[in-house]
C-alpha cells in the first residue's frame, strides 16, 4: 500500500491515492458509491478523529486488519501484518474446517488467523474511539432496466464498456494475457492490441499435450497466429503436484498444480508489470449452472449423495466448531432461478480467494494482474440488460467479437477439460510419496490419518481433493509458521505494512 498527505486526509491505498482523497472530501463515505476500479484503502481523517477503509466491489485487492492493544493495523499483505508483535499466530480453527470440507473460507470476514480479519469484497470500514464498524455499500441485482431499440445498440454499449476496462487496467505501453483458447481472455487480447497495438502484447498459455485431451494450445495459436501477437506456451504435462513455491500466508492459497501458475505468472512478468486475464466472463455471459459443476468444483464443493463427514476429520475438531451442522447446512440449496443464478456466482466465496492468489502480495513477482470483465461499469450492464439472448452462450461477446477474432474462436463451444489432471497425476507412480508425508504435529488437531484413505484408492475427483487438501493443510502448517517479528520502533511509518490509528 501507499500512503500520502493529501489536504490534512493521510490516505493509505492500493489505487490511486489523490482520486480516492478528492472523493473522500466530496461524499466523505459515500465515496465508494462513486468508485470504480480495482482498489483497497484507508482514510485518516483528522478533522473527524475516525478511519475510513473499503475494498472494491469484487475484492481484487485484498485488505486486512487487526485490532491489538488499543491499535488498529491493517494491510494488503496478511503476512506482514503477523509481523506485528502484538498479533498472534493462534489459527482460527472455523477457516481451517471450511478449508478441508469446501477448500475454501466461507466467512470472508475471517482469515486462517485467530487474530487477522478481512474485509471482504464491496465492504468498507470505519475505526473510531477504539470501536469497528463495517457495512456493505454495494450488492449485486438484476435490474433488466436497460433497453435498446435495436440489437446492435447492446452490442456497441457492450463493447464500448469492455473497451474502457480493458483501457483503465492497461495503464502501461506492455502488457501480456494470461491467454487460453477461450472467447473470454482472447477477446481481452483482441482489445489490448486494439489499444496499444499487437506488438506491444504478449500472450501466455498453459496447455496439456499428453496427460490430457486439451485444445487450448490449438485454439489460442488460432488467436494469436490473427491478431499477430507473441506468445509462450507452457507445455502443462511437464509439472507434478504441489510443484513450486508454496510459501503461502493461507492453505487454500497453496495450488496444486502451483508450478505451472507460479512459471504462467513468471512469464507474464518477462513481458511487463501488468496481466490480463480473462476472469469471469462465464458468469455473467454463460449458463452458471454447468459452471458450477464443472470449473468452480474444486473449490465449492458439489452435491454429494452422502452429506456425513469425512471419516478422517478429527470427532474432537468437528465438535468444537460446529463442523457437522455446517456441512450438512451445506447440502440444503434453494432452488436456482433464472435471475438469481447469475447473482449467485457474483456472490460466490470463491473470488476472494482466486483473487488474493494473483496478488502481488502472494506471488512475490513485480506483476499486478487485473480482471478487465470484473468492471463495475461491464457487470451493471450485463446484469441490466435482458438474459435472453445476449447473457446466454455468451452472444453478445461474440457478436462484439465479430472481425476481431477468427471464427474458429468465436464459435467454439464452451468446453471444460477432459480430465482431471489432478486424478491422473496421482496415478503415477512418481507422486506416492503423497502418503507418506512427514505429518506437521499440528495437523492431529484436525485429522484422524488413520482414517484416511490412500490417494491411490481414491476414485473420485470429489474424493481426490479432498485427500489432498489435507496434504496442503499439512505442508502449509509446516512451513508457514512462525514468522519473524518486527520490533516496536519499525511499526510506526512503515507505509506499507502498517498504520495505526493512534501515532
Amino acid at each position: 500500500m501507499i500512503t500520502r498527505e493529501i489536504r490534512g486526509l493521510r490516505v493509505t491505498a492500493a489505487a490511486r491515492h489523490d482520486a480516492i482523497a478528492e472523493a473522500y472530501e466530496t461524499w466523505g463515505e459515500d465515496c465508494v458509491d462513486h468508485l470504480n476500479g480495482d482498489f483497497a484503502f484507508g482514510i485518516w481523517d483528522s478533522r473527524r478523529r475516525k478511519l475510513f477503509c473499503a475494498r472494491d466491489h469484487f475484492g481484487v485487492k485484498p485488505f486486512f486488519y487487526a485490532q491489538v492493544s488499543g491499535d488498529f493495523i491493517f494491510s494488503d499483505s496478511l503476512n506482514e501484518l503477523r509481523e506485528h508483535p502484538e498479533v498472534s499466530d493462534e489459527l482460527n480453527e472455523t477457516a481451517i474446517g471450511d478449508y478441508l470440507l469446501f477448500g475454501v473460507n466461507q466467512d470472508l470476514s475471517s482469515t486462517t488467523f485467530r487474530d487477522i480479519h478481512r474485509l471482504p469484497p464491496a465492504h468498507c470500514l470505519t475505526f473510531a474511539n477504539g470501536s469497528i464498524a463495517v457495512r456493505r455499500y454495494w450488492t449485486p441485482s438484476v435490474s433488466e432496466e436497460v433497453r435498446f431499440r435495436d440489437a446492435r445498440s447492446y452490442v456497441e454499449r457492450f463493447l464500448e464498456l469492455l473497451t474502457e476496462a480493458v483501457r483503465d487496467r492497461v495503464g502501461t505501453d506492455r502488457v501480456s494475457v494470461l491467454m487460453s483458447g477461450g472467447l473470454d481472455s482472447t477477446s481481452v487480447a483482441a482489445i489490448a492490441c486494439d489499444l496499444i497495438g499487437a506488438d506491444q502484447v504478449r500472450a501466455c498459455t498453459v496447455a496439456y499435450e499428453k496427460l490430457i485431451a486439451d485444445e487450448e494450445g490449438h485454439y489460442s495459436k488460432v488467436a494469436r497466429d490473427h491478431l499477430g501477437i507473441q506468445g509462450t506456451r507452457i507445455n502443462a504435462d511437464g509439472y507434478g503436484l504441489f510443484e513450486g513455491d508454496l510459501q503461502q500466508p493461507e492453505p487454500f492459497l497453496i495450488s496444486l498444480l502451483g508450478g505451472q501458475f507460479k512459471d504462467s505468472l513468471r512469464a507474464c512478468a518477462d513481458g511487463g508489470r501488468v496481466a490480463l486475464t480473462g476472469w469471469d466472463g462465464d458468469a455473467l455471459m454463460n449458463d452458471p449452472v454447468p459452471r458450477l459443476r464443472s470449473r468452480i468444483k474444486r473449490i465449492l464443493r458439489p452435491k454429494q449423495i452422502d452429506s456425513s463427514l469425512p471419516e478422517w476429520i478429527a470427532e474432537s475438531f468437528a465438535q468444537r466448531t460446529n463442523l457437522h451442522e455446517r456441512w450438512q447446512a451445506s447440502f440444503r440449496h434453494e432452488p436456482i432461478r433464472t435471475k438469481s443464478a447469475r447473482i449467485r456466482v457474483l456472490n460466490s466465496k470463491m473470488w476472494p480467494a482466486i483473487f488474493e492468489g494473483y496478488d502481488a502480495s502472494v506471488t512475490k513477482l513485480d506483476l499486478q494482474v487485473r480482471h478487465p470483465f470484473m468492471d463495475l461499469r461491464l457487470v451493471k450492464f450485463l446484469l441490466a440488460i435482458p438474459r435472453t439472448p445476449w447473457c446466454v452462450n455468451k452472444h453478445i461477446l461474440r457478436e462484439a467479437m465479430k472481425n476481431r477474432l477468427p471464427a474458429e474462436v468465436i464459435n467454439r463451444p464452451k468446453t471444460a477439460l477432459a480430465g482431471d489432471p489432478a486424478l491422473q497425476l496421482v496415478r503415477r507412480a512418481s507422486v506416492r510419496w503423497l502418503d507418506s508425508f512427514e505429518v506437521s504435529p499440528q495437523l492431529e488437531r484436525f485429522v484422524n490419518l488413520d482414517r484416511r484413505r490412500l490417494l491411490a484408492d481414491e476414485q473420485t475427483s470429489d474424493g481426490l481433493w479432498a485427500s489432498l487438501r489435507v496434504y496442503a493443510l499439512n505442508h502449509w502448517l509446516t512451513n508457514s509458521q512462525p514468522i519473524a517479528r518486527r520490533t516496536p520502533d519499525n511499526l510506526i511509518n512503515n507505509d506499507r505494512a502498517y498504520e495505526t490509528s493512534i501515532a
